[in-house]
């Protein structure tokens, strides 16, 4: 009887990809959903932020309590935080991202081993389905060039680089065929893809959208110096999701000077106001009590969100990374008043983002990927949650809704 391992995977939508990669590659033991059962606990860790790595410890820990289950650590946080917690015994192996497809093999090893594998590595799995998922994500590039000052992303992930344009391509044709009809392009640095191979991420989407059962097809995080021309030519098509996700990280031009972003805040709000003409709904990443982040300038900052289209926002405090030239920087600011800025900030994208869902008048076309409770829950072209009551089981259906209540939380349907 084989083994069974438990996936537990954390941080970013590359994170999961890789999971399923793991997932694929398993052929000498089973996998469970249920980490009760498990015989083998693989965590697919995150280190973007201080309290990612305590979700780890703690997720860990919690392990450790239930008791039996081996411990192996990947992802990003097997480069930072690998190491001690494999001295400490607390993990029987640790390993990197380019050493996913050998999953058997590190299971079975009695020793315990740390193995980061190569930071430049590209990624060869072809995964042809999604499992418990109603949509697929595509890891099309690994890897990020950008030097933001609060980032160890690229000291985890290395540089830029992107997978093999015929090798995408062949997995979302298998996806396709398998019933997924939504593709997130997911990635370190979505928009860099292309950019040593003479292609580019709108002409990599133009080719996917031709394949037979695409439907739409959604983007990770991009920069807005790689929203080019080409890009724009694209915003117009049916195939691409009406919801756009633009990493500013502030609004403050002094801020992201000292970010050492590569973003301008005029430049990003013409930007901004171009999508939303279109139609669009808008998400940005932000950090709020970076060093040097003044009252005054966390003022304008607050001025210059409110003048924004936003919808959506993944913003979270600014956390210390050792290594990055912020680690140094002053004046610091205090926890408290990073997380009274964050609060400010949420709340004012919520409200807009409510306003944005009661403004339109349109048809909402929705791919239903889940059901608890009796209730349905699934997400519009504009990303927005929707929940759903229905006599019929909905999950994995497209279904078009004209009548929905638009609350705080989500839009509410009854079909």
């Amino acid at each position: 009887m084989k083994q069974k391992v438990y996936f537990k995977t954390f941080g970013c939508r590359t994170n999961l990809y890789d999971s399923q990669v793991m997932m694929g590659a398993l052929k000498d033991y089973d996998i469970t959903e249920d980490e009760n059962e498990a015989d083998v606990v693989v965590v697919n860790s995150c280190t973007v932020t201080n309290g990612a790595d305590s979700h780890v410890r703690s997720y860990i820990s919690q392990v450790e309590k239930n008791g039996g289950a081996k411990i192996f650590l990947t992802g990003c946080g097997a480069h930072t935080k690998g190491e001690k917690l494999l001295e400490q015994g607390r993990v029987s192996g640790v390993f990197g991202q380019s050493e996913k497809l050998k999953i058997d093999e590190m299971l079975k090893r009695e020793e315990p081993f740390y193995e980061l594998g190569d930071l430049n590595y590209i990624d060869e799995a072809v995964v042809d389905d999604f499992i418990g998922k109603s949509r697929a994500f595509i890891k099309i590039q690994e890897g990020c060039d950008f030097r933001c000052s609060y980032c160890i992303i690229p000291s985890v992930r290395g540089d830029a680089r992107s997978m093999p344009e015929s090798r995408i391509l062949e997995q979302i044709t298998k996806l396709a065929g398998n019933g997924f009809g939504e593709f997130i392009l997911t990635g370190t640095n979505v928009g860099s893809y292309g950019q040593k191979t003479d292609s580019s991420i709108a002409s990599l989407m133009k080719r996917i959208s031709q394949i037979r059962g695409v439907r739409r097809i959604r983007l990770g995080s991009v920069e807005p110096v790689q929203m080019s021309d080409e890009f724009k030519e694209i915003l117009s098509e049916p195939w691409l999701e009406k919801h756009l996700h633009i990493a500013l990280q502030h609004t403050s031009p002094q801020m992201l000077k000292y970010m050492n972003r590569r973003n301008i805040y005029k430049k990003d709000r013409e930007l901004f106001e171009l999508l939303a003409e279109k139609g669009f709904a808008i998400g940005t990443d932000f950090i709020t009590g970076h060093p040097g982040e003044s009252q005054e300038l966390w003022a304008e900052a607050m001025r210059n969100a409110k003048d924004l289209p936003l919808t959506h926002l993944h913003a979270f405090t600014y956390s210390k990374r050792d290594g990055t030239p912020a680690a140094t920087m002053k004046p610091e600011v205090s926890g408290n008043i990073a997380k009274e800025r964050l609060h400010e900030l949420e709340t004012l994208v919520v409200s807009k983002n409510l306003e944005f869902r009661k403004s339109f008048s349109g048809e909402l076309d929705v791919l239903v990927e889940s059901e608890k409770d009796g209730l349905f829950v699934g997400y519009d072209q504009h990303f927005n949650k929707i929940i759903i009551e229905s006599d019929e089981d909905l999950v994995g259906n497209w279904i078009n809704i004209t009548k929905y209540d638009a609350r705080e939380d989500a839009n509410y349907a009854r079909v």
